[in-house]
């Protein structure tokens, strides 16, 4: 999209980021507002941020605040109040109205801002007040070279257009609007970069941290793979991309996993040990994650960033944005992650049939899925599922997990009832063709609470209501068995050596906890549940023998047999002894395997 220029009397609103403290971690932050509100003018930040739907109360990180007016060459400071817990008012005045925050920034996520004297990351959701009534003019953004070493030696890396900064350079950068402003996060330091191009578009890798022997060329070659498949996927008649620049951050730490995604970029977390190392051309599983991270994120390109629900085509920061969509726009997202590294010849068919597996045991051992819709899901992501706790696998629905099921079973309905002539790709076709295309052109429209059932029913000629009911909101599980049959796979259990030879269980999870054993979940129906367990005890021995801070199992293993034992516990300061009777542990894995021969349905899903 060309960047808007401002016309003679059009305003603009100007932000200057500065690193004011690094080793304090604040960012300073000024707006300044040539035509503020002549009845006062308010001030916001929000407290979420797109992508993540939870309330994140970014205004608490602002650890200063301070206004003055300037006219002409008079300057005094007025006073700001602060009506709720994201929202100031000025007072009306007669000038350029200029707002200046002091920003703590020490969140290392993707998800807000983080500043140290090795580098800054920052979302504009954290650090820009939005100037209430004039979201729609032009914002702009002076990011200002450090001043001390080595930190003067730094680049910036954003897609925000450049408006007299070169690129990777400190200087102006301009955004249409106040939403497009949020939806561009900004590295400054001395990261690595590698860019390789495809369907018109240049795409850049950057990388914060460092990283031996990274082999950059593989990265790229496979990044570039997933990046064409998914352009081909939703324009296959002429690949290209809906931006001419995508920029993936990539911040690399011992440990850690995460991404978020924008309209031409996605901020990532990776552990350092998932990127390729020279020399060695094996796929690891670290590796195989991150691809799988980096291919959910870039579908979300299209799947989320411009198909939208209609909750989403136009965001209220200041409030939860409520749809029951998310099983379709993060659920379709996983469903299709892994499925592009597939098709983009990454992975064997194998490979894909065990991580879609690994989902599939995921969400049936969740007793959750019993009791909540995917669409409830979706719903309650803001106090659920971004908040779980040690119930969560008893009440809550994975909308990623069971989105992803959801969108596999319409696939292959799609596919069987149509003889392999129609699919999901279709679908998504549609979506993107009429929903997606041109949203930020002003062209695009969210897709109504009820309209898939419709777009599928226009893409494929498949009515999939009655399916939509009970697999989306309803509580019934998509009969994978009976869908994959034609395609030659076989759904099964995973196998044990043999049913009596099962370990016992307590039907509990644990974690250590100052040396102790510290039950982390309970799982309603199981032995542990009947007896009496809860989340918050601490195991200490069974049947007069110390339990390890690792847990009972190795214990465990010593009983054969269904018998009854008795526990000791502490809960809160209390000791208590309660018995409990064992049981066999039942497998929960499940097997996907391609039957013999060919199979004319199975090849066009997976090859």
């Amino acid at each position: 999209m060309a960047t808007r220029k401002a016309s003679r009397n059009e305003p603009v609103i100007r932000y200057r980021v500065a690193i004011h403290d690094a080793h304090a971690h604040l960012f300073a932050v000024t707006v300044q507002v040539d035509q503020p509100d002549p009845a006062g003018q308010r001030l916001a930040l929000p407290v979420w941020i797109p992508g993540s739907y939870m309330v994140r109360e970014f205004a608490r990180n602002v650890v200063e605040i301070r206004a003055a007016v300037v006219n002409g060459k008079n300057h005094r400071a007025v006073p700001l109040q602060k009506q709720d817990k994201n929202t100031w008012q000025a007072p009306p005045v007669d000038g350029v109205l200029y707002v200046t925050c002091l920003i703590y920034a020490w969140d290392p996520s993707v998800r807000a801002a983080h500043l140290d004297a090795q580098h800054a990351f920052f979302n504009g959701t954290s650090l820009f007040l939005r100037v209430i009534g004039q979201e729609d003019a032009i914002h702009e953004v002076d990011l200002v070279r450090p001043a001390s070493v080595p930190q003067s030696r730094w680049r910036v890396a954003t897609t925000l257009p450049e408006a007299g900064a070169a690129r990777y350079g400190f200087g102006t950068y301009r955004a249409a609007d106040y939403d497009e402003l949020i939806d561009h996060p900004v590295e400054m330091g001395s990261f690595e970069l590698a860019s390789f191009s495809t369907a018109g578009a240049t795409h850049e890798i950057v990388i914060s941290g460092r990283v031996p022997n990274l082999d950059v060329q593989r990265l790229c070659r496979d990044l570039q793979r997933i990046c064409h498949a998914q352009i081909a996927l939703f324009e296959p008649a002429r690949p290209r991309a809906p931006f001419k620049r995508y920029v993936f951050f990539i911040t690399v730490l011992t440990d850690g996993y995460g991404g978020l995604e924008h309209r031409s970029s996605t901020a990532l977390i990776c552990a350092r040990r998932a990127l390729p190392i020279l020399g060695d051309a094996g796929l690891s599983d670290a590796y195989f994650t991150l691809l799988g991270l980096v291919s959910h994120e870039y579908f979300h390109s299209w799947n989320v960033k411009r198909i939208k629900p209609a909750a989403f085509a136009s965001y209220d920061l200041d409030r939860e944005n409520y749809t029951r969509l998310l099983w379709l726009f993060e659920g379709f997202t996983s469903y299709y992650d892994d499925l592009i590294l597939l098709r983009s010849g990454l992975i064997p068919a194998q490979r894909y049939l065990q991580a879609l597996a690994t989902i599939i045991a995921d969400v049936r051992r969740n007793g959750g899925r019993r009791r909540q819709s995917a669409a409830e899901s979706s719903f309650d992501a803001w106090i659920k599922y971004y908040r779980p706790d040690e119930n969560v696998g008893n009440a809550v629905v994975s909308y990623y997990k069971k989105g992803a099921l959801i969108g596999l079973g319409l696939d292959l309905a799609i596919r069987m009832r149509t003889r392999g002539r129609r699919s999901l790709d279709d679908v998504m076709r549609a979506l993107w063709q009429q929903f997606g295309r041109g949203f930020y052109d002003g062209e695009g429209r969210g897709l109504a609470e009820d309209g898939f059932a419709r777009v599928v029913l226009e893409a494929t000629g498949v009515d999939v209501a009655a399916l939509l009911r009970q697999w989306a909101y309803g509580t019934v599980d998509p009969p994978l068995e009976t869908l994959l049959k034609p395609f030659g796979v076989t759904l099964s259990a995973a196998p044990l050596a043999a049913p009596a030879k099962a370990p016992m269980s307590l039907g509990i999870a644990t974690k250590a906890d100052g040396g102790l054993c510290r039950i982390s979940s309970v799982i309603e129906g199981r032995a542990a549940h009947r007896a009496g367990l809860a989340a918050g005890d601490h195991l200490l021995a069974i049947d007069g023998l110390r339990i390890g801070a690792d847990g009972p199992g190795a214990q465990l293993e010593r009983y054969a047999t269904e018998t009854e034992v008795e526990l000791h516990l502490f809960r809160r300061d209390e000791l208590m002894t309660i018995r409990a009777r064992l049981e066999r542990a039942a497998s929960e894995d499940c097997v996907l395997t391609i039957g013999a021969g060919a199979n004319r349905l199975r090849r066009s899903w997976i090859g």
